[in-house]
């Protein structure tokens, strides 16, 4: 089959804990990052997660960042996603500005409101808030990474001029926003000119959605096929689909069941009693892993998940971001990741020019 167009391949950790301990997780997503930076994917994402093992990993996407900025010199590395209502916008700036040094200018960030009550111990009372000041933080976050100084609130109702160090690299922060449920999320990226990060849960939905994104494009004046629309995919690609089959069919219950149970302890948080018993949830979870498996992911052969890709690509979906790390051995991903590369490949189109300065990883051996 010959493409339809380019699809852009990038990786996304976004882990559930299991008997790995920390210090081996970096280990693999450094490895990770080496592998993909070298064969031609666009960018590793890392999320931020806090006070759960769901994500655990992760409390600091910027730090992560950092560190595989310094062993890498093209994949883009993005926040998936940095929570703006836990942080002081000059804070993200700064930070993310620091990562755009280091890397020569390969920065991205996707902003998400944040969802679960507990993660609000950084600021209690924007949680009822927390999508009107993620939205309202955008253009601050602009002006600052342009180098506009930005008024913000000091000690004794002072108004304080604020301008941000370092410079970053490039001259405006790619953003996106992440997308769980809200259809008007697409909206409100669309109109502000920001790319959209989400999940698969449904084929029709992602269609509608897309094309929510495209109008609200038209309508601020922009142009209605550009923008960045990437959407996550657990991700496996083997040899033999029976073998796939039975490598990823438990791990991915298992990842499906930890992210359950956050949300029904989340709605415990919330005061909200749970209707679902264990043992519902456990049938929930065998269900949604096997339509994953048949509809939803690129689980199985390269030719397999090449239906997939295409059929995201009819739709208009820019860039997926192949999530690898829902339970499966660290060992076991890593011998894979030539067969990805291989479905990466067939839709693949000229390499892009790097940006920026070069990347400060020639201070360290590879």
């Amino acid at each position: 089959m010959t493409p339809i167009h380019t699809m852009d391949f990038s990786v996304y950790f976004f882990s559930a804990n299991d008997h790995y301990d920390f210090g081996e997780r970096y280990r693999f997503i450094l490895d990770v990052a080496r592998f993909i930076d070298d064969h031609g994917f666009t960018a590793i994402w890392t999320p931020e997660r806090h006070f759960q093992e769901f994500g655990g990993s992760f409390p600091n996407p910027s730090v992560m960042s950092a560190a595989i900025a310094t062993i890498t010199e093209r994949i883009q590395l993005r926040a998936g996603s940095v929570v703006l209502p836990h942080h002081h916008p000059v804070r993200v700036v700064e930070e993310w500005s620091l990562v755009d040094q280091l890397s020569g200018g390969r920065a991205g960030v996707c902003l998400a409101t944040g969802w679960h009550r507990g993660d609000f111990v950084f600021y209690p009372d924007h949680y009822e808030r927390r999508r009107e000041i993620t939205l309202d933080g955008i253009e601050t976050l602009r002006a600052l990474w342009r180098g506009d100084i930005v008024h913000c609130p000091g000690p004794e109702g002072q108004q304080l001029e604020v301008r941000t160090y370092p410079r970053p690299v490039q001259h405006e922060l790619p953003l996106w926003l992440v997308h769980t449920s809200n259809p008007k999320t697409w909206i409100a990226a669309g109109s502000r000119g920001l790319g959209v990060l989400t999940l698969l849960d449904s084929w029709e939905r992602l269609a509608d959605n897309i094309a929510r994104y495209r109008d609200a494009r038209a309508d601020a004046g922009l142009d209605p096929e550009g923008g960045t629309i990437t959407v996550g995919l657990h991700t496996f690609v083997g040899d033999d689909e029976d073998e796939v089959r039975a490598l990823v069919r438990d791990p991915v219950r298992a990842y499906l069941t930890s992210f359950i149970s956050q949300k029904r302890s989340d709605a415990a948080v919330a005061g909200s009693s749970s209707t679902i018993t264990d043992e519902e949830q456990e049938l929930l979870a065998a269900a949604a892993a096997e339509d994953f498996y048949q509809r939803r992911s690129l689980l199985g052969t390269p030719d397999r998940c090449e239906l997939v890709v295409r059929r995201l690509a009819e739709l208009g979906v820019d860039e997926i971001a192949c999530l690898l790390d829902f339970g499966l051995p660290f060992e076991t991903v890593l011998t894979s990741l030539p067969k990805l590369d291989e479905l990466r490949s067939r839709f693949a189109g000229p390499a892009p020019a790097q940006t920026g300065a070069a990347p400060m990883s020639w201070y360290y051996d590879r």
